[in-house]
C-alpha cells in the first residue's frame, strides 16, 4: 500500500508522460491485462487512458486493472489512470 507521499512523488513523475494504453469500447479485456502487466514490469509506473465511448466507468476500469495486474492505483483523474507496480528485476524508482 502506497502511503500519501508516496502518491505525491508518483505522481509527479507521472505528470510529464503520455498514456501508452486505450480502454475503448471493448473495455478491459485478459490480453489487454497482460500486455499491461508486461508494461509495468519493464517502466512500473505508467498511464492508461479511458475512452469517452469505453461503457464502463472509469473507476471500475482503474479497479479492473488494479485487480488483473497486481498494481497499485495511484491516481484516476479526467479520463486518464496511473497505475504504480515495482518491477521485480528492473527496479527504477526509488520511493520516498
Amino acid at each position: 500500500m502506497l502511503t500519501g507521499k508516496q502518491k505525491r512523488y508518483l505522481r509527479a513523475q507521472a505528470h510529464h508522460m503520455n498514456p501508452i494504453f486505450q480502454v475503448g469500447k471493448t473495455g478491459v479485456n485478459e490480453n489487454m491485462i497482460a500486455q499491461i502487466d508486461d508494461a509495468l514490469e519493464k517502466r512500473e509506473l505508467l498511464k492508461v487512458s479511458v475512452l469517452q465511448n469505453c461503457m464502463e466507468d472509469k473507476n471500475e476500469v482503474a479497479e479492473e486493472l488494479v485487480t488483473g495486474t497486481g498494481a497499485e492505483l495511484v491516481q484516476v483523474i479526467g479520463n486518464t489512470i496511473v497505475l504504480y507496480k515495482e518491477s521485480e528485476e528492473n527496479k527504477q524508482i526509488e520511493l520516498p
